[in-house]
């Protein structure tokens, strides 16, 4: 492995980015928002052409491109990519955005489903921080980025298996800011609203402050420059997730139970 040249501050102005759900959504409006000349960029997806796809959008913005098709569930698939990229320029962001909604598999977060959306947000995160961490341990440093959501502020009940899911690797995000700061590793969770993609497409209720993906990436990429452990938006909804969170549960559980729930 290539010795790092990671620089202390490298999460004001990162140069080499990896990227996993880069594919589509939120991943896709990521790569394109880091995309420019001098930034090598790692992306990573499951479907090869769509990623393709957005390797081309990023290589002509100048950016050094280099994709990586696997599952995140694949544990030595997601460190084997890791290792690769580190060995081509070491690493300063890892993005750890790849997931499921409730609505993925066309049910109402069934058994199968519920078992799915485990397994990819959580452990699809894991896959992706640990070898991440490891490698930025021994180069130096990094930042890493968790996407959790605003639904991990509280259990649901129109979709308990994908809150608890973002639930879990919030609080572990939020732990690791400390566990990792030694190693001058940041770490940062973001927590977005309801973001126009794919995913969110399948919903048929209202999403109130429905974002556009370019414009909730680019208040990622400006964000994760201070370093905050916890990034939320739009801020009326961070609000409204804390208030519920620190709501007596016999408060809010009978106005969450009233949610729409993911049908598709």
């Amino acid at each position: 492995m290539k010795r790092s040249v990671v620089h202390p501050d490298c999460y004001k102005n990162p140069q080499s980015v990896f990227i996993t759900g880069a594919s589509s959504g939120i991943g896709k409006a990521l790569a394109e928002a880091y995309a420019g000349e001098g930034v090598t960029l790692f992306l990573c997806g499951r479907n090869r052409d769509r990623l393709n796809q957005t390797a081309d959008k990023c290589r002509r913005k100048q950016a050094e491109v280099y994709t990586f098709a696997f599952d995140v569930t694949d544990e030595e698939a997601s460190e084997k990519a890791l290792k690769q990229a580190y060995e081509i320029r070491p690493i300063e962001l890892v993005i750890a955005n790849a997931g499921v909604s409730g609505g993925v598999l066309g049910t109402n977060e069934s058994d199968a489903n519920s078992r799915t959306i485990f397994k990819t947000n959580i452990f699809g995160v894991v896959n992706t921080v640990l070898p991440a961490a490891g490698l930025m341990k021994k180069g130096g440093g990094g930042q890493i980025a968790i996407i959790s959501s605003m639904a991990g502020y509280r259990g649901m009940a129109s979709c308990p298996a994908y809150s608890a899911s973002k639930a879990c690797v919030k609080a572990w995000g939020e732990a690791l800011k400390g566990t990792l700061k030694p190693y001058n590793i940041a770490v940062t969770v973001v927590c977005p609203g309801f973001i126009e993609t794919p995913l969110t497409d399948r919903n048929e209720f209202y999403m109130p402050f429905l974002m556009k993906a370019p414009k909730a990436a680019e208040i990622i990429r400006k964000r994760l420059t201070r370093n905050p452990a916890v990034l939320a938006f739009p801020w009326i909804m961070a609000l409204g997730a804390w208030l519920g969170n620190i709501l007596p549960t016999a408060v809010i559980l009978p106005i969450l139970g009233k949610l729409p729930k993911k049908e598709k």
